[in-house]
């Protein structure tokens, strides 16, 4: 999941706004770390669907036993609920879901 998460916010940031590749770097961290997975779920909270809200509970509630460095343990547990999210839209084929969720959280963030 983080890495389809990933993927798509740098497809949209390259489309839009970005050319020089340290420059995509630094604005995907806004997106990408765990604070802005944070900022994210939070953005598309309100419209996501029972059954995607059990994907990333499922997600959040794992106990992976990792320590961030950079992030809250709740940062962290929500950034992994995310990707969750993501993984399982993946699996499903549900990529229309996918790039209407990263386009919120886009237009949302920046």
């Amino acid at each position: 999941g983080d890495g389809v998460y990933e993927l798509e916010i740098r497809k949209i940031l390259l489309e839009k706004w970005f050319t020089k590749i340290q420059n995509l770097h630094q604005a995907a961290i806004n997106y990408t770390s765990a604070s802005g997975q944070t900022k994210a779920y939070f953005a598309i909270e309100s419209i996501l669907s029972e059954e995607e809200k059990m994907y990333f509970k499922k997600g959040r509630n794992t106990n992976t036993g990792r320590k961030q460095k950079n992030a809250t343990q709740s940062e962290y547990q929500t950034a992994t609920g995310l990707e969750s999210l993501f993984g399982y839209l993946e699996l499903t084929n549900q990529h229309e879901r996918i790039c209407e969720l990263i386009k919120v959280i886009i237009q949302t963030i920046s």
